[in-house]
């Protein structure tokens, strides 16, 4: 892939203010896309922009609630306005509740699918129509392996992440025809942020490891390598399909 393989593309992410979603930036923004930085919080959005803008890559920051249909139409005619278009989204934002089923209440099971499915259909159905007509179009759904298996505390993340491969799919045969692609990437055991605790604790690392066959943590890097490709013109032959990044792990 050359280079500049994403010049004069807008790229729109979810959840941009750290961790994968700052990685998928940082390498659609190396290979010449335009960002839009969407998050809720600022100061983190900000920590990206200026990582953007040391390699010379454009990006604004919008603060939204993504989970919310008014703060996503606003968002709309915002990144409209900012940048006149939309090419790629990304949807990576989400959050994870962990406890047994029987311990939730109804406003933390709702609360875990609107940040994780319905955030995406909002998002879709807001950007979808400006990514028409075009040839060339890119969503990214950032689903999880508990999409396809599961460990015990994670029913609502879990059930929210199955949902999400199902609209992939079927998105995905929504938008064949207009050269849109849709895909989801599945990260397994990454070394984010939200997995800080167990890295640094080094028995817990020690005993997660041993449970990775390839005997490491993944690298964010190698998620924003990953999106970079699926958005790249010598994707567009991988639509409806979900791809495991995991170490080896959905393979025991």
């Amino acid at each position: 892939m050359s280079e500049k393989i994403l010049e004069g593309k807008v790229a729109v992410i979810t959840g941009a203010s750290r961790g994968l979603g700052r990685a998928m930036a940082l390498a659609l923004g190396e290979a010449g896309a335009k960002l839009a930085l969407v998050a809720r919080d600022e100061a983190k959005l900000q920590e990206t922009a200026a990582a953007l803008a040391a390699s010379s890559a454009e990006s604004a920051v919008f603060l939204a609630d993504v989970s919310k249909e008014e703060p996503v139409a606003a968002l709309e005619k915002q990144v409209m306005a900012h940048f006149g278009g939309v090419d790629i989204l990304i949807n990576n934002a989400g959050i994870n509740i962990r406890k047994n089923l029987i311990e939730f209440t109804l406003e933390e099971w709702t609360r875990v699918m609107d940040a994780n499915l319905t955030s995406v259909f909002l998002m879709c159905r807001a950007m979808v129509p400006h990514m028409k007509g075009k040839g060339y179009g890119r969503i990214i759904n950032m689903t999880s392996i508990m999409s396809h298996v599961s460990i015990p505390g994670r029913t609502a993340y879990s059930s929210s992440k199955t949902a999400l491969l199902g609209l992939t799919r079927a998105l995905a045969l929504e938008l064949a025809l207009e050269g849109i692609t849709v895909n989801g990437i599945s990260p397994g055991p990454i070394g984010t942020e939200m997995n800080t605790s167990i890295m640094n604790n080094p028995e817990l690392n020690a005993q997660f490891v041993a449970k990775i066959p390839v005997g490491r943590w993944g690298k964010v890097e190698e998620i924003g390598k990953l999106a970079l490709y699926l958005c790249s013109p010598e994707a567009g032959f991988i639509t409806g399909t979900d791809i495991l990044i995991d170490g080896g792990w959905c393979a025991l």
